[in-house]
């Protein structure tokens, strides 16, 4: 008599299945013989009391830290391994995270609707044009720069407690007559729906498994971001030691950023580069790399307020605060690059292929940028700017100290 549970060996050995808060019922015939013929099934508690009923095999809670369970799944290869997840596994799901260790030819998924979609249901929004993005265990601060008026956005979240948080973040920021819409335990007996407007906050009893809905409103004065690249100089707290606005918008434009890049931003001010930098797409990182302790700490508000909580700041002067950092696809050098070593352990650092930009208002850094660029090559351009302002009873141009910018790309 032969084991049903052991599989072919040309079969995919680990089955991902997704579960709604329905449980058993909303799974299809499929589903449900992989889960009883499974010798062993990870998961949450939740999941596995779900489809408690029709497990044969063994069952094991996710393990903390999660890479453990990993390596305890890995560790089954070859035998009829069974992943119970929420919703659909490629979506902000546990099936990314197995993707990165399983190939696709050894996995048979089985998703059910995601949250999204499921809210999106409710709503009556096309899903194409909301904009999703996941605050489960990551900062609500990521949902600024998607506040943008008129626009819709679905949240997953962590818990109990974020659509309070993210109410308040909505209200200081000046868009407290957005609608805010939680939406709990989707699909599953505990389903409530509520509305309400974000600065009138005031619902308890929150079930942690929520999505929240915002109907984005902008408030007199809200802090909207431009998707523009050379935001506003005043949306930036800074001490003077900033990349101005132009001078921004052409540097960002010579860095070319490409999706997934690193930046290294050397002597970073305000941080404003490598913020406008991380802002281009979510997959963007950023190391700033200041002095100044008091800089580093505005840079670190920055980065909160403009919605890219992930820039990194380090905390010392180039070149030896260079040391042990991820290699660079681009680098900005806005200060010190006059200082002895930093140049060459920029170039040194950077990717091949890579691009770096450096900028002089100084005599001694232009002396610098032409002698490199008299070496090695590259684009030297002269960027003068000119803006009004008043002389006298009048109004007249008032020129803003010259910038040399040295733009090159590493063979």
């Amino acid at each position: 008599m032969s084991d049903d549970r052991v599989p072919d060996e040309n079969s995919p050995w680990l089955t991902v299945i997704g579960l709604g808060e329905d449980g058993l019922a909303g799974l299809g015939d499929e589903a449900k013989r992989c889960i009883a013929a499974a010798a062993v099934l990870f998961g949450g508690s939740r999941h596995l009391e779900l489809v408690a009923p029709l497990i044969a095999g063994e069952s094991h809670v996710w393990l903390s830290p999660f890479e453990r369970s990993v390596e305890a799944v890995l560790a089954l290869k070859g035998s009829p391994v069974v992943v119970l997840a929420s919703g659909d596994p490629f979506f902000f799901g546990v099936g990314v995270t197995l993707a990165r260790h399983v190939p696709a030819s050894d996995m048979r998924v089985l998703p059910a609707p995601s949250s999204f979609s499921l809210a999106a249901s409710r709503l009556g929004w096309a899903l194409q044009e909301t904009t999703t993005i996941s605050l489960h265990g990551r900062p609500v601060d990521l949902i600024r720069p998607h506040l943008q008026p008129g626009s819709r956005i679905l949240a997953l979240t962590s818990d109990e407690k974020t659509p309070q948080a993210l109410a308040g973040l909505l209200t200081e920021s000046g868009f407290g007559q957005s609608r805010l819409t939680i939406l709990e335990a989707l699909g599953g007996a505990r389903e409530r729906v509520t509305s309400l407007i974000a600065e009138d906050f005031s619902l308890g009893g929150i079930d942690p498994l929520n999505i929240c809905a915002v109907e984005v409103v902008a408030g007199k004065g809200a802090r909207v971001l431009p998707l523009a690249g050379g935001l506003d100089d005043g949306l930036f707290e800074h001490d003077g030691q900033i990349t101005k606005r132009e001078v921004r918008a052409l540097t960002l434009s010579a860095l070319a950023p490409r999706r997934g890049e690193c930046l290294w931003d050397i002597g970073a001010g305000s941080g404003s580069i490598g913020i406008e930098w991380m802002l281009r797409d979510p997959a963007m990182k950023a190391v700033a790399i200041e002095g100044s302790p008091e800089r580093a700490l505005r840079i670190r508000r920055n980065a909160t307020a403009f919605g890219v909580p992930g820039l990194i700041v380090v905390e010392g002067t180039a070149p030896a605060a260079l040391a042990g950092l991820p290699r660079p696809d681009a680098v900005f050098i806005g200060g010190g690059g006059s200082e002895e070593g930093v140049m060459a352990a920029a170039i040194a650092a950077l990717l091949p292929g890579g691009r770096l930009v450096a900028n002089a208002v100084t005599t001694q850094m232009e002396a610098v940028l032409l002698d490199h660029h008299a070496r090695l090559g590259g684009s030297l351009i002269r960027i003068d700017i000119a803006r009004v302002s008043l002389v006298g009873t009048m109004t007249g141009w008032r020129p803003a100290m010259p910038v040399t910018q040295w733009s090159w790309v590493k063979p």
